[in-house]
């Protein structure tokens, strides 16, 4: 997986500046966006682009994947498929969400098996949308 940019140091910045992002961010987000991250990167497909945009963390697989912040009581998760998140509205019944979001809040464990889900449902959706 790359970190966006066309040359070294334009991916050595993203790079840094996700890190510097992490960093900052309260220590109980801190762990949930490390987490999420963790399980993207090793979910997604090796031509996946770390990237920081919209003032977040994100990813870009065949287009725009899917973007993490963190917040004052939750961390934000953006797969950005609102037909998605509809359609696994019975296993989201546990967190708040809207049309293109999801909130895990902070001090809950992470549910990371529904996270990978996600990750690889979102993949599947821009490689069928690339296709056609």
């Amino acid at each position: 997986m790359k970190t966006k940019g066309p040359n070294t140091a334009d991916a050595a910045d993203d790079a840094r500046t996700i890190d510097r992002y992490l960093e900052m961010a309260p220590a109980p987000a801190q762990e949930l966006m490390k987490k999420i991250r963790d399980i993207v990167r090793v979910t997604v497909p090796k031509e996946a682009i770390e990237v920081f945009s919209y003032g977040m963390p994100g990813f870009r697989y065949k287009g725009a994947l899917l973007w993490y912040g963190a917040f004052k009581n939750h961390v934000g998760f953006y797969p950005g498929s609102p037909p998605m998140i509809r359609s696994l509205a019975e296993e989201l019944k546990g967190f708040k969400t809207s049309k293109g979001a999801i909130q895990f809040p902070l001090g809950e464990a992470l549910p990371a098996a529904l996270v990978k889900k996600i990750v690889k449902l979102r993949v599947a959706e821009n490689e069928a949308r690339q296709k056609k």
